[in-house]
């Protein structure tokens, strides 16, 4: 509990709040009309009035009628822990796609409660849980036109599938993998897309630093290219409805030939985390998909014990550290091994006068031996099956397909 606690204030932070205090009840169920006890709602709500206090969040979710009782003990705006995650989303998304998102889960959760924000709109201020977009202006207006909105939403999304779908065929048709970064917030994913990549995704020690996935081309040791996408972090009790309204984005994590499970080996709850991302995993659908587990941050952690028990328990890993670079070439090797396509492995004989053949081949294929003497240079290499054609009339002999 107090792990969970420490995390809501962390995110509260995130979303520009300043933390004054928290507290606990042990119940053997929530109450139906104010989740805590009256008597308990009472005491926090004079410790509130006391501090000055304008927003108190609840690490769970609220029902409706719960966050209504709740504003009128404490006499300020209350917060459940999806609202506070909606809110920084809501920050973060900077495209169309994030924006569209992140509004549909902000009406899906305002929906049930539009009672409550009816007879508050008119003098409601800003801040935390308060941002929205064009789908706040249309709490202004009724039900039936929210309704409306977030059904229009979500065919805006559908063609944004569609997109994915396009642009996902492209891909296969290049032949290029796809790798999908996965783990917790804050465990170094965006790191390690810029160290390998040479990409320029945002960094920060912040939880949700990043929202909108970027995909960048990595090129291997081996020759080959795999795209790497940096997905939304996951976090514990990560709202049902938002990961409904983030399928568009986590469809790249379903439809992955890998997952890279990043962890950040040197916090102490590292196992909760990764049982937390693994939920979540399991929630859209790609549990059990090819996984390599990336242990991220070992210069941060003195004890190289931990870092060798946690390799032994936990098969396909590596122990990187995506600041300094170290483990990466143990890293591109895994990658190398667990992406590699069925390719021909093929002995060429091509002509001096024929250099633009000997490029491409060295451009696209794995060149493993050569001999240059004699009037024509001649090669081992692996090619993808798709290229066959290109080189078949310097092809002299099929080794093995490998």
């Amino acid at each position: 509990m107090r792990e969970s606690l420490d995390e809501l204030a962390e995110l509260a932070v995130t979303a520009g709040a300043a933390v004054v205090g928290d507290g606990t009840q042990k119940l053997e169920a929530p109450e139906a009309a104010t989740f805590i006890g009256s008597g308990k709602a009472d005491e926090f709500a004079r410790h509130c009035r006391r501090k000055d206090v304008d927003t108190v969040v609840f690490d769970d979710e609220l029902t409706p009628a719960q966050n209504r009782n709740l504003e009128k003990v404490f006499e300020c705006k209350v917060l459940d822990r999806t609202a506070l995650i909606l809110d920084i989303f809501a920050q973060r998304a900077r495209t169309r796609e994030g924006k569209l998102q992140i509004e549909l889960a902000q009406l899906q959760h305002l929906l049930p409660r539009l009672t409550r924000y009816w007879s508050h709109l008119s003098r409601q201020k800003g801040g935390i849980g308060m941002r929205g977009g064009e789908g706040e202006s249309q709490l202004e207006a009724d039900r039936r036109r929210v309704q409306e909105r977030i059904d229009k939403i979500r065919d805006e999304l559908v063609l944004v599938r569609r997109q994915r779908g396009t642009q996902r065929a492209a891909r296969q048709r290049n032949g290029w993998p796809l790798a999908s970064i996965v783990g917790y917030t804050n465990a170094g994913k965006s790191t390690l897309l810029n160290a390998l990549t040479g990409a320029e995704v945002l960094v920060e020690d912040k939880l949700f630093a990043t929202l909108d996935p970027a995909t960048r081309r990595l090129r291997l040791p081996t020759n080959q290219n795999v795209l790497l996408t940096d997905t939304v972090g996951f976090i514990r009790k990560l709202p049902h409805r938002l990961v409904e309204a983030f399928k568009a984005t986590l469809e790249e994590v379903v439809q992955a030939d890998l997952l890279l499970h990043v962890v950040d080996i040197s916090h102490p709850k590292a196992e909760e985390e990764i049982r937390a991302v693994n939920t979540v995993l399991d929630e859209i659908g790609a549990a059990g998909k090819p996984t390599l587990m990336v242990f991220n941050k070992v210069d941060r952690v003195a004890n190289g014990g931990l870092v060798n028990r946690n390799l032994e328990r936990f098969p396909n890993t590596v122990a990187v550290s995506a600041a300094t670079g170290e483990g990466f070439p143990a890293l591109l090797e895994e990658l190398g091994s667990q992406l590699r396509p069925a390719r021909d492995l093929v002995e060429l004989k091509v002509p001096h006068s024929e250099p633009a053949v000997i490029a491409r081949l060295h451009a696209v294929g794995q060149v493993l031996e050569r001999d240059y003497n004699g009037e024509s240079a001649r090669f081992k290499a692996r090619i993808p099956p798709h290229l066959r054609a290109e080189f078949s009339p310097f092809i002299v002999q099929d080794l093995r397909v490998a």
